[in-house]
């Protein structure tokens, strides 16, 4: 018997493929400070707990495939609050953001059909692509710049017959770079000149560290049929485990494709959809805070990151990510071997309180079409409190030291 070449080819998440040596670290004592994953560390608004904890319906349904009507609705006034007209039929709720992005890829590529990425990107985007039968080209960012989009012509130098779609992350995940109206409007030109779907994955909409305004893939003009857009309460409102996200496009065949495999899934999740509905309501206050928060531990990581001799972060501009250069021979070797081999212990006025620790971080080699290119670069996430920071900073330098002394 033998497995699917489909599940053969489907590469390892970066994010999560160290797993079972982070849990063996753990249960030998060893506290692992969690940079891998885009979890956070933010409590969840407590208007969404407490929708939750009042829920009142005696049978726990199906919900209609497309999404409760009611959190549609109000998702409307969201998008408004960003200069983005939406009616509730062109809002499709998915399981996840993730499931939205299967989902355009399914609706809209052909198995051999091509779409085109910012190299690194999200894993995911990759891993979805060969489940669809579909084939990544990528164009080359660099870390050098803070990851800026290169020219046009490198764009159209992967164009080919085969091409059908383009798609970008806005604030970007694993760079935390956002793109300049500039830059968005050079995709916009490409979309329309060679007719293509932009699939814009803006799930960090919240987060933006600079003056620069958010421009979204539906604020671009003359390519309004072309636009499916990815988003996700997940991150917004710390609420990753409901799994609820959306498929935004104007474009009613693609609608009508994607409500297809919605059906053939059944529903969203329903008490996830509660919980998304009241955290709309969520007070400005609460999202000024978490604003505030990230941007402290934003400034503090790429200080500290800066500091370690061979280090080099650059700023990001949005989201809570960071691409990080180490002066390391391979990632992947030295990412698993800071949860194998290494460990580094703080030590407390009582034996009770000496913490024997590591720290776990995604290898840049998952995020680039070709892993050679992240031989040298991790993803951080800097989704832990300040304090969780600054020791996994000092643990991340001392693997270093004595990694490189090897």
């Amino acid at each position: 018997m033998e497995i699917s070449l489909r599940a053969q080819n489907m590469p390892q998440s970066p994010i999560r493929k160290l797993a079972k040596y982070a849990d063996a670290a753990k249960l030998a004592g060893v506290h692992v400070y969690h940079l891998n994953i885009g979890q956070p560390d933010i409590k969840t608004p407590p208007q969404a707990l407490e929708a939750v904890k009042n829920f009142s319906q005696d049978i726990l349904s199906y919900s209609p495939s497309q999404g409760l009507k009611s959190l549609r609705t109000k998702m409307v006034s969201y998008y408004a609050d960003y200069g983005i007209d939406l009616s509730p039929d062109e809002i499709i709720i998915t399981s996840g953001g993730s499931e939205a992005i299967m989902f355009a890829y399914m609706s809209c590529l052909n198995p051999g059909d091509e779409i085109i990425v910012t190299d690194p990107s999200y894993a995911n985007y990759m891993a979805f692509a060969i489940s669809c039968g579909a084939v990544v080209k990528s164009v080359k960012t660099d870390i050098k710049n803070g990851f800026k989009l290169p020219p046009v012509e490198e764009f159209e130098k992967q164009i080919t017959p085969k091409t059908r779609a383009i798609l970008i992350c806005n604030p970007n995940n694993p760079t935390g770079y956002l793109y300049t109206k500039q830059e968005m409007r050079q995709i916009r030109d490409l979309v329309k000149k060679y007719n293509l779907y932009l699939i814009s994955d803006e799930v960090y909409r919240e987060f933006i560290y600079t003056k620069s305004p958010y421009i979204s893939a539906c604020h671009l003009e003359g390519i309004e049929e072309n636009v499916i857009l990815v988003d996700s309460v997940s991150k917004r409102y710390s609420e990753c485990g409901i799994r609820i996200g959306a498929l935004i496009t104007k474009n009613k065949a693609v609608r009508e494709a994607v409500m297809k495999f919605c059906q053939a899934r059944l529903s969203p999740p329903l008490f996830g959809q509660v919980v998304a509905e009241a955290s709309l309501s969520t007070p400005e206050e609460y999202m000024q805070e978490v604003y505030d928060e990230y941007l402290s531990r934003r400034n503090f990581l790429i200080d500290q990151l800066n500091q370690i001799p061979g280090v080099f972060a650059p700023a990001p501009t949005g989201a809570f990510y960071v691409m990080v250069e180490l002066p390391v021979d391979d990632v992947d070797k030295f990412c698993k071997w800071c949860l194998t081999d290494f460990t580094y212990t703080f030590e407390g006025e009582g034996k009770s309180e000496r913490e024997i620790a590591t720290v776990m971080m995604a290898p840049g080699t998952g995020f680039y079409t070709n892993p050679e290119e992240g031989r040298h670069q991790v993803r951080m996430a800097y989704v832990l409190c300040k304090q969780d920071l600054e020791k996994a900073m000092v643990v991340l330098r001392k693997a270093l030291e004595t990694y490189n002394a090897l």
